[in-house]
Order: structure tokens, then C-alpha cells, then sequence
């Protein structure tokens, strides 16, 4: 996206959340997780799906049913490397990394299996980081 503002202040804080890009464009510091590739299909074809980089998409092919199981220990599990990867990348180009925010739902496969998952992963291995976890019930 383009910033159209005036405010020195606001520009300078651009980088908690957004990279700049070229032409004083920011891209969103954002990784979408699916276990299903529908949601991230309908947000790549919506009206902010070109934000983000294509690359910080991560989803799977079969979903989690809705089974908090099957997205903490086996559908989850199994994408769930490939997600840290990503998380990796973009805690590397922070100049001063925080912490972490995390939305996700408290129901289902994806956001409460998978989730809490990832949660763990990200807390083994920035375990000196704060995360604030915003969870949609």
C-alpha cells in the first residue's frame, strides 16, 4: 500500500507493521495460515489481496474439518515447519523484533488446533519475545 499522510511521526513508525517496498510502497509484515486454500483464494482476489507478499501464504490442500486434533497433531503438525519458515524470514528483516500477534479463532482445526500449535513453536524459539494473541471465539 501507499501512505498518503503528513505525519514525520507516523512514517517513522511505518516499520513495526510494514516493510517498505520500492517506490514508497509497504507491504504488510503478515503471515496468512490455512489448512484449507479457499479462504486464502478468496483473499487474494480481494480488494487488499495484493498487500501481500504471494510468498506469506502458507495453506494446505485437505483442511482440518474443523477438528481441533487433526490441526494440532496431524494436518497442523505437517504444515507447521514450513509456517515458522515464513515467521523466520520475516522476524530477520525486523531491525528490532518485539514480539509476535496472533489472530486466530478458538474453535476448529486451523485457528484453535493449529494455533495453539504455532503458539508453542513461536514461544520455543523467540522465547524472549512478547506475544499478544487476539482469539475470536
Amino acid at each position: 500500500g501507499v501512505y498518503n499522510g503528513t505525519s514525520e511521526l507516523q512514517l517513522e513508525r511505518m516499520s513495526v507493521y510494514f516493510n517498505e517496498a520500492s517506490g514508497n510502497k509497504y507491504v504488510p509484515r503478515a503471515v496468512l495460515v490455512d489448512l484449507e486454500p479457499g479462504t486464502m483464494d478468496a483473499v487474494r482476489a480481494g480488494p487488499f489481496g495484493q498487500l501481500f507478499r504471494p510468498d506469506n501464504f502458507v495453506f494446505g490442500q485437505s483442511g482440518a474439518g474443523n477438528n481441533w486434533a487433526k490441526g494440532h497433531y496431524t494436518e497442523g503438525a505437517e504444515l507447521v515447519d514450513q509456517v515458522l519458515d515464513v515467521v523466520r524470514r520475516e522476524a530477520e528483516g525486523c531491525d528490532c523484533l518485539q514480539g509476535f500477534q496472533i489472530t486466530h479463532s478458538l474453535g476448529g482445526g486451523t485457528g484453535a488446533g493449529m494455533g495453539t500449535l504455532l503458539i508453542s513453536k513461536i514461544r520455543e524459539e523467540f522465547p524472549d519475545r512478547m506475544m499478544a494473541t487476539f482469539s475470536v471465539v
